[in-house]
């Protein structure tokens, strides 16, 4: 199992996950495509040129996945029960395609379910950083997450 369970985690505990990803525009463009949204800060390159950012954004949305997703494999793989909320999502700095992005997970509250007495809830700050060391997104996650089975 590559997800830890509840009781396997404590507040405070850290990961640097070892998965860095280069935003490539390929990644920008679908997932902007498959989400529907036409702005031009993403997928027009001339119109963007005249722009206070010079170049197009990378979305946010795609930056939220991934750095959520990033974080899975050492977190919450084959233990997680429900995603609850993503809160207090901040993006301070652009990204931009060709950025390599880096993510950090800090778990920062437990708690028990109070329906669920074989899971509890977990929530994370995810931090999302580029090759610069700049913090491009953060956010809070809850989750429901399994407990150890006896």
């Amino acid at each position: 199992m590559a997800g830890l369970w509840f009781d396997e985690l404590a507040v405070g505990q850290r990961f640097e996950h070892a998965i860095r990803r280069t935003v490539t525009e390929t990644d920008n463009l679908l997932f902007t495509t498959l989400s529907h949204n036409p702005a031009q800060l993403h997928l027009d390159a001339e119109y963007m040129k005249d722009s206070d950012y010079g170049q197009v954004l990378v979305n946010s949305c795609f930056t939220l996945s991934l750095m959520v997703g990033v974080s899975v494999g050492d977190t919450t793989l084959g233990t997680a029960v429900a995603n609850l909320g993503w809160d207090e999502v901040r993006f301070p700095k652009p990204v931009f395609i060709g950025d390599t992005l880096n993510i950090m997970t800090e778990v920062i509250e437990l708690r028990d379910s109070k329906s669920r007495p074989d899971a509890g809830i977990v929530t994370f700050r995810h931090e999302a950083y580029n090759q610069r060391g700049e913090l491009v997104a953060s956010c809070k996650r809850s989750g429901l997450q399994r407990r150890k089975p006896a």
